[in-house]
């Protein structure tokens, strides 16, 4: 058996935003717990407040009431990869991947062969000197994906990573971050409004209602591990996702 404790534990979590009278209740209460190795995937309407959650999770918001516990055993906890890639246009791309590695302090040949090693494996090394600009949206994400696994942290944040790139490269992308989290069984964190990337990366698909977000159901995806995009021709696929599809129906219509 893995690690019994759980990598991630929300207690009566909630997150308000501005002052009463005008005060919006972004969140909650969430109550969540996250196993060592699992990929959580939450979808939800929009404005239900996942981002809100990852942000918290991040240590980038404070909860308004509430708590949530990262436990992590080493000093590289959470990294986080957001939609808009959220990488520098001023360093070259084995910069940005070795960014992490230098805020750590990781000394500059190790950090550089770090960096060189993942930008190999996310096929970036003919590009380790370009700038950002010279690369296509797929590929600026892969440098964020790169720079945030670089650090090897024990809790990977990702909120709505592909939600930019067209179809047929977010499915690339799908599948290239299964190898991946397979491989290094990262625990994962991951908001998307796509029912079917939920479907194909989780272990685990919360859905979350209309603001103020909470969590009304789970779904384990029938799908025993390694798996890969193929999952998208079953039957079990098709029926999960309506299912699922059906719950957030009822939440993206207003009341």
């Amino acid at each position: 058996m893995g690690d019994p404790h759980p990598k991630l534990h929300a207690t009566d979590l909630t997150r308000t935003f501005g002052r009463a009278p005008r005060a919006v209740d972004a969140l909650g209460p969430v109550d969540l717990t996250v196993t060592p190795g699992e990929f959580v995937c939450l979808v939800g309407p929009s404005g239900c407040g996942k981002s809100t959650f990852l942000r918290i999770a991040a240590g980038l918001l404070r909860p308004s009431t509430g708590r949530l516990e990262i436990r992590t055993s080493s000093p590289r906890p959470a990294a986080m990869i957001f939609q808009d890639y959220g990488i520098y246009d001023w360093k070259t791309v084995r910069a940005n991947v070795r960014f992490g590695l230098d805020i750590q302090r990781v000394p500059r040949r190790e950090a550089n062969a770090r960096a060189d090693q993942w930008l190999t494996r996310m096929g970036l090394a003919d590009f380790a000197h370009a700038y950002p600009a010279a690369l296509s949206g797929g590929m600026r994400q892969r440098v964020a994906i790169a720079r945030a696994l670089a650090v090897e942290p024990e809790l990977l944040l990702m909120d709505e990573p592909f939600a930019a790139l067209d179809a047929q490269l977010r499915m690339i992308l799908q599948e290239e971050l299964l190898e991946l989290t397979q491989a290094t069984r990262t625990t994962t964190l991951f908001v998307t409004h796509s029912l079917e990337e939920a479907i194909v990366l989780g272990d685990r698909v919360l859905v979350m209602s209309a603001r103020p977000g909470r969590i009304i159901a789970e779904h384990h995806p029938p799908f025993p591990r390694p798996r890969t995009g193929d999952i998208r021709s079953t039957p079990e696929f098709t029926s999960l996702k309506s299912d699922l599809w059906d719950l957030l129906r009822k939440e993206a219509v207003p009341a």
